[in-house]
């Protein structure tokens, strides 16, 4: 074991930053859970039809190609970290770049879902609104992760990570991928062409 003297003052900024951080998680969390219900419970009372139902509907598929594009990216490039063929820095930098695309999708859906007239009372459909939020808050809970992640070396190869970390990338990644495709196959069975 190597002893690094660390400074009190570098101690207790990491514990500030550590605090901050789950702080951000929390808030983030209630934020998402709100904006979910709020879209729930806003598409059983708004009824639209016509041009405007269409609209919603164009604008749906087009913040989830926007936020499913930019997750199939960033989980494609982080398989290829995993097997050795991508740094941790170019992981990192698509991943901020993609983060806006991701959550502003995201909004996207949330926001013209609430037009869509979903059936409520479908089981399926309860399966798919439960995997939306399900992924919401998975991907929140990601960001303590990242950021440890982004404080080691560009070069940091996958089997760097503690096994706790490794465990947790691969679980969200799991956890993602499920969502994201059960909300997509039940949406497209639910549709009504």
């Amino acid at each position: 074991m190597s002893y690094v003297p660390v400074s009190r003052r570098t101690v207790r900024r990491h514990r500030e930053s550590e605090r901050a951080t789950r702080r951000l998680v929390i808030g983030l969390c209630a934020a998402a859970a709100v904006a979910w219900l709020l879209s729930v419970t806003t598409s059983t009372s708004v009824h639209v039809g016509g041009i405007a139902y269409n609209i919603a509907v164009v604008l749906h598929v087009l913040s989830l190609v926007a936020a499913f594009g930019a997750i199939i990216l960033v989980d494609w490039h982080g398989f290829l970290w995993l097997i050795g063929r991508r740094k941790l820095a170019e992981i990192i930098r698509l991943d901020g770049a993609a983060t806006p695309l991701i959550w502003g999708g995201l909004a996207g859906m949330l926001a013209t879902g609430a037009f869509l007239s979903p059936h409520l009372s479908n089981p399926m459909t309860d399966v798919k609104l439960a995997a939306v939020l399900v992924l919401s808050l998975n991907g929140i809970m990601l960001i303590p992760l990242m950021r440890r992640l982004a404080h080691l070396p560009p070069d940091s190869p996958f089997g760097a990570l503690s096994v706790g970390q490794r465990i947790h990338l691969l679980l969200s990644l799991t956890i993602s991928q499920a969502c994201w495709w059960t909300a997509i196959i039940i949406g497209f069975i639910n549709a009504e062409f």
